[in-house]
């Protein structure tokens, strides 16, 4: 009973629908995740840890990068998060979340991939009239 209680409780934050939200689309680094929801890598990891514990998600170490996925679930459950994450897909933040992930790569610092830290930073100086860098 205590898994079952554990399980709902993980479904029953804005932050972990979010997570659980973006994992939909298959596996995520942690620092992709971490720019599509805009916050800091601290609370993303706490946040996972505790889908982990749930047993929603699953983490693949990849060097110094950890990659998280939806974990599989019995049909039972995996219908109920299903069902879940379909009622807060159309939800403006999770659109967002989503428009962002699509904007945000893994890569070495000098690329002219987009990273959280560059979006911050290009957002900074297109605020204070700069030029962005492309």
């Amino acid at each position: 009973m205590q898994n079952l209680v554990l399980f709902h409780a993980a479904l029953a934050d804005e932050n972990r629908l979010r997570l659980l939200s973006l994992l939909r689309g298959g596996e995520i680094c942690v620092c992709q995740l971490q720019g599509g929801l805009q916050t800091n890598q601290p609370k993303v990891s706490r946040h996972l840890a505790y889908l982990r514990k749930a047993g929603l998600v699953e983490a693949r170490a990849d060097g110094k990068w950890t990659h998280y996925r939806l974990k599989t679930l019995p049909v039972h459950l995996a219908r109920l998060v299903e069902q879940t994450l379909d009622c807060v897909a159309a939800e403006p933040q999770i659109m967002a979340d989503r428009r962002r992930l699509k904007l945000i790569s893994c890569e070495p610092v000098g690329s002219k991939v987009l990273t959280p830290a560059r979006i911050k930073s290009d957002r900074l100086r297109r605020s204070s009239g700069q030029a962005a860098v492309v």
